[in-house]
């Protein structure tokens, strides 16, 4: 007689597949929604800024408001025809293995822009503490470099946050692309926030449950484990 304890082959992934599914709901339902933040590697704005317009650091101390409005001034600079990467860094640590290049932005621009170059030919920002650093078309223009130098930078924290959004809105605006306040409000309106992102992890955590629930019950009569005698 056949042990009733044995596992039929099919059960053996019928609870895994349905929970698969489900994580990988979370993992692109959250990967949109949480700001684009540094893992310390050789340099980490560059593995950042290959798929996304904005870096950073998790010391800039930006207020969630500030990170919302840089995204959504990103955002509607790249609709107004007018690509624009900025990378915010406030100390060495964020630069990874190149710290020799901290407090020099113009360096660090033509670096980076440099290491962006095969998938980004658009303007290129960077933002440190004692100033700025330009890479790319708005380098080559006058009128932006002049623009860029009527900003003055801003310390870690809410100030450098504040610097960040005024040289957006420069650049932007000596490049002949103005960012009006609708867009940009619009813009903001449909940036996803952490708030979302928890909210697509609670509906993945649902998704695993009930898959894990229905996975069981359509398990075939042979792979549940017989009664003790």
């Amino acid at each position: 007689m056949a042990d009733s304890t044995h596992t039929h082959p099919r059960a053996r992934w019928l609870p895994t597949l349905p929970a698969l599914l489900a994580a990988l709901t979370i993992a692109s339902l959250a990967s949109g929604s949480f700001p684009a933040r540094a893992l310390a590697d050789g340099d980490p704005a560059s593995d950042v800024l290959v798929t996304q317009p904005l870096f950073l650091a998790q010391d800039a101390g930006l207020t969630t408001d500030q990170q919302a409005q840089l995204k959504a001034l990103l955002t509607a600079a790249r609709k107004s025809g007018y690509p624009l990467r900025v990378a915010i860094l406030a100390s060495p640590a964020d630069l990874g293995s190149i710290t020799e290049l901290w407090r020099r932005p113009a360096s660090y621009a033509r670096f980076l822009g440099q290491e962006l170059a095969l998938v980004y030919r658009g303007t290129l920002l960077v933002v440190m503490p004692n100033g700025f650093g330009l890479y790319g078309p708005a380098a080559r223009s006058q009128a932006q470099r002049s623009a860029l130098a009527q900003q003055g930078s801003a310390t870690v924290g809410p100030g450098l946050g504040a610097s960040a959004i005024s040289a957006v809105t420069r650049l932007a605006a000596a490049a002949g692309h103005p960012l009006h306040e609708g867009a940009v409000s619009a813009a903001a309106a449909a940036t996803p926030t952490d708030y979302l992102a928890l909210a697509a992890l609670a509906v993945g955590a649902v998704l695993i449950a009930v898959a894990w629930t229905a996975s069981l019950r359509t398990r075939p009569p042979g792979s549940r484990p017989a009664p003790e005698p």
